[in-house]
């Protein structure tokens, strides 16, 4: 009996998709633990993003209602969501090489 490709989760970006799929395939996630993982990692990206865009759009500090400057509360949360984008790969081992069809090492190194 085959097992059927995996889904990519509803409601993540167009970028997430394709950064789910490619690790997906190229380090041959098979496990449910381990897609929970790369779809966690996913929202991640997309919640880093999204505060990204905003700092973006608003710089990196705000004028409080007395006028005084400080740090976007979008930093915080960019921050945060990177780091549990980066703790949920390295929990997947990605900093290791992807499997590789053939024998030797890979070429351009």
């Amino acid at each position: 009996m085959q097992k059927s490709e995996p889904k990519v989760p509803k409601g993540l970006s167009a970028p997430a998709k394709v950064w789910f799929r490619k690790l997906l395939d190229e380090y041959e996630i098979a496990d449910q633990g381990g897609y929970l993982l790369l779809e966690t990692a996913m929202r991640r990206f997309d919640r880093a993003e999204a505060a990204r865009k905003l700092l973006d759009h608003d710089g990196p500090v705000i004028a409080d209602r007395w006028g005084q400057m400080k740090p976007h509360p979008a930093a915080a949360i960019e921050r945060d969501a990177l780091t549990g984008m980066l703790a949920a790969l390295k929990a997947l081992n990605l900093d290791v090489e992807p499997l590789r069809d053939g024998p030797g090492r890979p070429g351009g190194r």
